[in-house]
């Protein structure tokens, strides 16, 4: 059967998938209602034709791949991000503790907040950091160093600040996205958490599809295959671990809270995915209750 293409109703549509239609079945082209087909094909052994052919295909995909862009490839991006910054921020400022610790050691040790402690090396001496742990300089451990060197350290302070403020800027821009997208996630789950799910979970229609007993394990796949390669312990809890409800239960009662908790999130991505009602708020009240936690 030869094919060939002919644009008979009208010019190419990108926003309807288009169909191969045989111009010789005058009964199936009468049938296609009239702005709705984007190519008709004829003589499609003619070799003449497949460059048209490969055009209008490569356009279509690439209208696609324009569409394909969802909230769900955004909050990946992000709290991917997010998570980065985490690991560099941490590497930072362990190296930043190591350095101040060359010329103030007692400070470096009595300063746990890590916020805290990169801004007042960014906005104190040493005579004033040496005040606020209540030290006098003569019994300090640290060596006296140019202002050569403290520049770099305030340089280094400030760097990590900025990688601080930026993950901020992030938290803010996910909190915009997800309220929008999947409210009773983000209100249950918190932004992180949430966020987190959903890249795990790779989208949220598929996160709201999967049972409660696998989002519990999300983040935890690697103890989990281990259990099942080696009879080792299995694992209880994935990403859910870092919420406030799995954290503030007591040692023996993790697990419960973590199950507990996987099962409310289940709802409430199915609850986002398929525009429900909010109700987030009512499952949270049931969980300190039952848990017997006050987040």
């Amino acid at each position: 059967m030869k094919y060939t293409f002919n644009n008979i109703l009208g010019n190419f549509i990108l926003d309807e998938k288009f169909k191969i239609v045989d111009t010789k079945d005058k009964k199936k082209l009468e049938e296609v209602p009239k702005g709705k087909i984007s190519l008709v094909l004829a003589n499609f052994k003619d070799k003449k034709y497949y460059s048209e052919f490969y055009e209008k295909n490569l356009k279509l995909t690439k209208k696609g791949i324009k569409a394909s862009i969802s909230e769900d490839l955004l909050i990946n991006q992000a709290i991917a991000n997010i998570y980065e910054l985490d690991k560099i921020n941490n590497i930072l400022i362990k190296r930043l503790r190591e350095w101040v610790g060359l010329y103030l050691p007692e400070f470096e040790h009595s300063m746990s907040n890590q916020e805290k402690f990169v801004e007042l090396i960014i906005e104190n001496d040493k005579q004033e950091l040496l005040k606020l742990i209540k030290l006098k300089e003569s019994d300090c451990m640290g060596a006296d160093l140019d202002e050569s060197h403290l520049k770099e350290i305030r340089l280094l302070a400030k760097e990590i600040k900025e990688l601080q403020a930026l993950r901020k800027k992030h938290e803010n821009y996910l909190e915009k996205v997800m309220v929008k997208y999947c409210p009773n996630l983000l209100e249950l789950a918190g932004i992180t958490i949430g966020a987190k799910l959903i890249e795990l979970g790779r989208t949220l229609k598929h996160l709201a599809m999967l049972p409660a007993s696998t989002v519990q394990l999300l983040g935890a796949e690697k103890a989990l295959f281990r259990h099942l390669k080696t009879g080792s312990r299995s694992p209880k809890h994935g990403i859910i671990i870092n919420h406030p409800l799995v954290q503030k239960a007591g040692r023996k009662d993790k697990g419960k809270a973590a199950r507990m908790l996987a099962d409310k999130l289940s709802l409430c991505a199915r609850l986002d995915f398929f525009k429900g009602e909010f109700k987030a708020k009512e499952y949270r009240k049931i969980l300190e209750e039952k848990l017997n936690i006050k987040v």
